[in-house]
C-alpha cells in the first residue's frame, strides 16, 4: 500500500513521530502552509549545503579531538593532524637511497690538494679554534642552567612527556640505520613543533646514518623558516660534515647531496654553513675545496652572495677564507661598490703581515683584479702595486699588474674602443623612383 499524505510528510519531517497542533486539525490552509515549509527546507538542504555542513561538523570534531588530547598531554605537538605534515611527504618516501660506492663526478681530486699549500694555509689556522658546537652541547647547556641538580656526567633528558621521550628515541634507532624508504611519521612532525629543539636532540643526530642526515635536511629546509634552519645547518648538518671529512678524508655523497639540498635557503647555507665554519678558524683546504665545490656548481642569488661575501673580508683571516672569496668573485658578478671596497680592504690588511702568503691568497687577489679591474680607485690600485711589493708571486704578480696597467679607474670613460663612425642616412628623389615591376592583375 503506498504511503498515504501524512506518511510522506513524516519521512521528511527530521522529528517524524513528534505530534504538532498542525496535525491534529484537518485544515486545508494549515496543510498548504506545512507543505510549503517542508519545501523550504528541502530547498535549504540541498545535496551541497549538506555536504558543506558534515564537512565543518567532521572538522570540529578533529578539532575536539586534538583539544582534548593536548589537555591530557602538555606538549602542544603531541600528535598532531595529519594536514601539517610536509606538503613534499609523497617525494620524500619516495627516496630510494645512496650507494655507498656513489660519488660526485668532478667535486675535486686528491692531486689538486697540494702539501705545500696545505702547509701554508695550516699557518692561518687558530690554534684555539675550540671544538665545534653542536645541538647537544645547546640542550646539555639549557638543561644545566635551568636544572642545577643535573649529573654532569650523565646525558640529561629535557622536561618532557615520557611518552614523547621514547617516542623520538626510538625515532633516533631507525635513523641511525636508515637507508631507504619512508621516513619516520613522528620525524616530520618536528618542524611543526615549538620544542623542536628538544625533540631533535632526542634523536640523537650525531648518530643518524647519511642518508637519513639527506633526509632530515629535506624535511628542515622546507618546513623550518630561515632562523631556525639556519640553527640546524649550524649544529646538526655541518659538525657532521666536518666529522665525516676529517674521518675519511672525503665526504659522503649523501652528505654531500645534504649540502647541496641545504641552499635551497641561501641565506640559511650562508649563515650556518659558510661564515660559522670560517669563524672557526680551523677550517683546513680539504674541507674549503669540498664544501667550495657546491658553491661553485649551484646558481645563487646576487645579493646573498654579495652580503656574504662583505662578511667573509671583514672577518679574520683563516687561509681557506681565500678559497671561498675566489669562488664567489668568479661568479662575476656585479658587486655593489662598497663590497668591491670592503674586498679591498681585505687585502690592504696584509701589508704589514710577514707570513709567506699560501698560492690561494694570490689566486684571489688576481680573481678580483680580474673581473673588477674597472671599478677600482686610482688610490685603490696604487695600494694594491704597494702591496705587491712585500707579496709576491713569480706567476702570479706580473698578470695581476697588468691587469692593473690595462684597466680604466672607476667614474672614467672606457677610450679603448673608438666609437663607429656614423653613417650617412640615404638620400632619395621622390621624382626618381626606380621602376618596380607588379604581377598582373587576373
Amino acid at each position: 500500500m503506498a504511503p498515504n499524505k501524512r506518511s510522506r510528510d513524516r519521512l521528511r519531517n527530521p522529528q517524524p513521530f513528534i505530534t504538532t497542533d498542525e496535525d491534529t486539525v484537518p485544515n486545508k490552509q494549515h496543510s498548504k502552509a506545512r507543505k510549503r515549509r517542508h519545501q523550504e527546507e528541502e530547498t535549504l538542504l540541498s545535496s551541497g549545503m549538506s555536504s558543506k555542513i558534515f564537512r565543518e561538523a567532521r572538522i570540529q570534531q578533529k578539532e575536539d579531538e586534538l583539544e582534548a588530547r593536548n589537555q591530557q598531554h602538555p606538549n602542544p605537538f603531541f600528535d598532531l593532524p595529519d594536514e601539517e605534515l610536509p606538503k613534499d611527504e609523497e617525494d620524500i618516501d619516495d627516496f630510494s637511497g645512496f650507494s655507498e660506492t656513489q660519488t660526485e663526478i668532478g667535486t675535486y681530486k686528491e692531486e689538486d690538494i697540494a702539501e705545500e699549500d696545505e702547509r701554508l694555509v695550516e699557518a692561518f689556522l687558530s690554534k684555539d679554534g675550540g671544538p665545534q658546537h653542536t645541538l647537544a652541547d645547546l640542550i646539555v647547556r639549557k638543561i644545566k642552567e635551568n636544572d642545577a641538580i643535573v649529573s654532569s656526567d650523565a646525558q640529561p633528558l629535557p622536561k618532557l612527556d615520557t611518552s614523547v621521550i621514547d617516542l623520538y628515541k626510538g625515532v633516533g634507532k631507525s635513523l641511525n640505520k636508515y637507508t631507504a624508504g619512508k621516513v619516520p611519521k613522528a620525524f616530520k612532525r618536528i618542524p611543526s613543533m615549538p620544542l623542536w629543539e628538544e625533540v631533535l636532540y632526542l634523536t640523537e643526530p650525531e648518530n643518524w646514518s647519511p642518508n637519513a642526515m639527506f633526509q632530515a635536511t629535506r624535511i628542515f629546509a622546507s618546513n623550518l623558516g630561515v632562523k631556525k634552519v639556519e640553527k640546524f645547518y649550524k649544529l646538526v648538518l655541518l659538525p657532521t660534515v666536518r666529522k665525516d671529512i676529517q674521518k675519511n678524508k672525503r665526504l659522503h655523497f649523501a652528505l654531500y647531496q645534504a649540502l647541496k639540498k641545504s641552499l635551497y635557503k641561501p641565506t640559511a647555507f650562508f649563515k650556518g654553513i659558510l661564515l660559522p665554519l670560517c669563524e672557526s678558524g680551523t677550517c683546513s683546504l680539504r674541507e674549503a675545496v669540498i664544501i667550495g665545490s657546491i658553491i661553485e656548481k649551484v646558481t645563487i642569488p646576487v645579493l646573498h652572495s654579495s652580503v656574504a661575501l662583505f662578511k667573509l673580508a671583514e672577518m679574520g683571516y683563516c687561509g681557506t677564507t681565500s678559497y671561498f672569496i675566489k669562488l664567489i668573485l668568479e661568479k662575476k658578478y656585479a658587486l655593489p661598490y662598497r663590497v668591491v671596497d670592503a674586498v679591498v680592504a681585505h687585502f690592504m690588511r696584509f701589508l704589514e703581515e710577514t707570513r709567506v702568503m699560501p698560492v690561494i691568497w694570490h689566486q684571489s687577489l688576481l680573481a678580483f683584479v680580474q673581473r673588477y679591474k674597472n671599478e677600482l680607485r686610482k688610490e685603490d690600485k696604487a695600494n694594491i702595486r704597494i702591496l705587491l711589493e712585500s707579496h709576491r708571486h713569480k706567476d702570479v704578480t706580473p698578470e695581476i699588474l697588468r691587469e692593473l696597467n690595462n684597466s680604466r679607474s672607476r667614474g672614467e670613460k672606457d677610450t679603448t674602443t673608438t666609437p663607429a663612425p656614423l653613417t650617412k642616412p640615404v638620400e632619395e628623389d621622390r621624382f626618381n623612383i626606380p621602376y618596380v615591376p607588379m604581377e598582373e592583375d587576373y
